[in-house]
């Protein structure tokens, strides 16, 4: 029989979790996919608002296990979340946030969410996952090298005069193509994992795997390609603004895939307590992604698109496409990442190509910015640590 009292906690903290994902939901990752496209005029603001919770949701329940898992059982060792560390982990994630939401300072929701759950497990007594540790800090540090770096290779490529843009882009679509082949999905694997397109097409194909997935991956590219090429060939610039809205679907759906387990890791824990299975938190967490969406990322997506507006086209697509390969990257490897990381240091990076600067983000907003995300870092696990020996103390 479940206990009454740890209901109660859970719905508590279903609550912190959803106010985390909804602000996640109205944040970047709700408003930064789709503001090239309004800035580029391809599609209206509600449009966009409306499409990118959608996408975000998808993202959730397709690919949000990683993360998720990740979140709630990889970053402490030798001891499971209590309830009661669970809840503070969420509340004051969500504490930290709402700050950041209602006074304008740039706090990070994954180095926020990661640090609270490392707080309170330290707290319990648990020991540091250094391993796990590792991969976080490796992706976190290389985001705006290999982000910035790959933006500005394609923006320099688009902008040269040695390969036409028509052919730039179709080899793009290609590139794309491959991608998304290979990212795996929830539904098309075994219980216990997942499987990608390529994987689940190559069962249909007489040959071994290592003949059947580049065969699958190989046509992915032309379904992407084909269509792109068309497109150029009848009106270039209409079927860059449509590059510009896929990519910005495909970054809403991983947006949606990597951040979801943000708001839902640390209710892993207390889901068995209460029998709610990891499914039920995904599609949880995805409608607070989609709450946030609709009812916040309008704003917020009309003020970025006007940044985007002045960017173009191409150096959208430049941002966009990295962006996208970093979250895919994070959710394979069930690594919380920052999207405002991996948006900013693309936009940068494409910048250097255009201008040879930074693009418009001058060196000391960036560097208050990424001091903002350390200390969100550093204050959400002395927070929590503190708030769970406090709590502990008197309970």
């Amino acid at each position: 029989m479940v206990d009454i009292a740890t209901v109660g906690t859970f719905l508590v903290a279903s609550a912190a979790s959803f106010f985390m994902a909804w602000a996640i939901g109205a944040g970047s990752s709700g408003s930064t996919p789709f503001a090239p496209a309004v800035g580029a005029n391809a599609i209206s603001v509600m449009r966009a608002g409306f499409l990118v919770g959608l996408f975000g949701f998808a993202g959730a329940v397709l690919q949000g296990a990683n993360v998720s898992e990740a979140v709630g059982r990889e970053l402490i060792g030798g001891v499971t979340l209590s309830p009661i560390a669970a809840t503070l982990a969420l509340s004051i994630a969500a504490a930290l946030v709402a700050i950041g939401v209602f006074t304008g300072y740039p706090i990070a929701t994954a180095f926020t969410a990661t640090g609270a759950v490392i707080g309170v497990g330290l707290a319990m007594g648990g020991d540091p996952a250094w391993a796990k540790y590792r991969e976080i800090t490796a992706l976190w540090i290389l985001t705006p090298f290999v982000g910035g770096g790959i933006a500005y290779v394609i923006a320099r490529i688009l902008r040269g005069e040695s390969i036409s843009e028509s052919s730039v882009l179709v080899a793009l679509a290609a590139v794309v193509g491959a991608v998304v082949a290979n990212i795996e999905f929830a539904v098309l694997g075994p219980p216990d994992g997942g499987a990608s397109l390529a994987q689940a097409a190559a069962g249909y194909v007489p040959l071994s795997s290592g003949v059947g997935v580049p065969l699958a991956t190989v046509g992915m590219m032309i379904l992407w390609a084909a269509p792109t090429a068309l497109g150029v060939r009848n009106d270039p610039d209409r079927a860059q603004r449509r590059f510009l809205l896929v990519m910005g679907g495909l970054v809403a759906f991983s947006a949606g895939g990597s951040q979801v387990g943000l708001a839902i890791g640390p209710l892993i824990p207390l889901s068995g307590d209460v029998g709610v299975p990891l499914l039920a938190l995904l599609v949880g967490g995805g409608f607070g992604l989609l709450a946030g969406s609709w009812t916040g990322a309008p704003r917020m997506i009309k003020a970025i698109a006007q940044d985007y507006s002045s960017l173009g086209p191409r150096r959208s697509i430049s941002a966009l496409i990295p962006s996208f390969a970093i979250a895919q990257t994070a959710v394979l490897f069930g690594i919380p990442v920052s999207f405002n990381e991996i948006i900013v240091s693309s936009i940068i990076g494409s910048g250097y190509a255009a201008s040879g600067s930074g693009g418009g983000v001058s060196a000391s907003k960036m560097g208050y910015t990424v001091l903002a995300w350390v200390l969100s870092l550093a204050g959400s696990i002395v927070v929590s640590y503190a708030g769970f020996r406090v709590v502990s103390a008197f309970l």
